[in-house]
Parts: structure tokens; C-alpha cells; sequence
């Protein structure tokens, strides 16, 4: 009973399928397995050393701890499975589209496919909108990410092509240097429709 109250205590959001919940250490392995799947990274410039892993889960720790929100942990209900993450994170200082606030995700191989992704961010998007009260969210990815793009697009995001940029952390020349970007405002979101009965 003491881990399941301790989950409860983590938990930010629910879906049928999934929690969405505040990182622990416990994730570590998952979540540094993940980052070094070539395919999962495939449109970032490298794959992420077990200690380059735990890094990035100090700093969303610390995003959390600085901004009262954060990435959350993407935990399947039925097999308590890590499958990614999807969240919230203010947008680097230096990035053309800052100040903002950005929805991202990443999703293990195994959860491909299955909407999963769609379902945690509609989840992120009604917990941004209404219970944070955020104005407007971007959402932004190398030209190449066909797969986030379609996300983006299914989430009723729209593309600012003014807006698209590239990369300052990548050389100009870079095949990822090219980002496109995307935004949504409170005003446009259309909350999912509830089913009855």
C-alpha cells in the first residue's frame, strides 16, 4: 500500500490508459534506455549516455522544482511500464520563439502506433489550458519528424512557417537544423469530446 499511496502522490494526470506523473529515481534505467535507442533519437543530434540520461532527469527535476510544472513520466496503467514522457517546459532563452511555453513528447518503440502519445497530450493540453491557465503553448521539431508534426496537427496545432527556425545548438549546415514551429492558444483548443453513458 505504501507504493501505490506514493504514486498517487506523484500522479498529475490521468488517462484511460495511462498516469502521468512526477519523475523518481527509479526510472533511471527506463528512461536511459530509451535515449539511446537510435530510432526513438533519430531526430535529435545523439543519442544520450546513461549519465547524460540521468542529467536530463535533474533538469526536469529542477523545472518542476523552479516552474510548479514540468515533463511528466508517461507510466502505462495496466503493466506500470515506463513508456516516455509528456509535458510542459518553458522554452530556452535562446530559441527565436521564447518566451512561450512548449508541449513535448517521447515515446518508447514499443508504444508506437497505439495513439498513446495523442492521449497524454490531449491530457497536457487540458491541464495547460485550465488548470495552469496558460495563454498559448508552441510545440517545434526538425523538418525530418514527420511523426511529431502529424501529432502536433491531430492536436489542433497550427504551423507559424514565420516562425520556423534554425536549431542555435546545431551548425548551420546541420541536417537538423531546420525546425518547424507550431502553436495553440487557450482561445483555439477544443477540449476532447466527453462520451456518455
Amino acid at each position: 500500500m505504501q507504493e501505490r499511496s506514493e504514486q498517487q502522490a506523484t500522479t498529475v494526470l490521468q488517462t484511460p490508459r495511462l498516469w502521468l506523473r512526477r519523475f523518481s529515481a527509479a526510472d533511471s534505467a527506463a528512461f536511459a534506455a530509451m535515449n539511446a535507442d537510435a530510432e526513438v533519437m533519430a531526430h535529435f543530434p545523439a543519442l544520450l549516455s546513461p549519465a547524460q540520461s540521468d542529467a536530463l532527469l535533474a533538469r526536469i527535476a529542477a523545472h518542476w522544482q523552479r516552474e510548479g510544472f514540468g515533463l511528466c513520466a508517461l507510466e502505462c496503467r495496466h503493466s506500470g511500464a515506463l513508456l516516455g514522457f509528456c509535458g510542459l517546459l518553458k522554452v530556452a532563452p535562446e530559441l527565436p520563439c521564447a518566451p512561450a511555453v512548449e508541449i513535448g513528447w517521447r515515446l518508447v518503440r514499443s508504444a508506437w502506433g497505439q495513439s498513446l502519445a495523442h492521449e497524454a497530450a490531449q491530457a497536457v493540453l487540458g491541464w495547460a489550458f485550465t488548470e495552469l491557465a496558460l495563454a498559448e503553448l508552441v510545440s517545434f521539431t526538425a523538418v525530418s519528424n514527420q511523426r511529431s508534426q502529424r501529432l502536433m496537427q491531430r492536436l489542433g496545432m497550427q504551423r507559424d512557417s514565420g516562425g520556423d527556425f534554425h536549431h542555435p545548438a546545431l551548425p548551420a549546415e546541420h541536417a537538423l537544423a531546420p525546425h518547424v514551429l507550431y502553436r495553440l492558444t487557450a482561445a483555439q483548443w477544443l477540449p476532447p469530446r466527453r462520451t456518455s453513458g
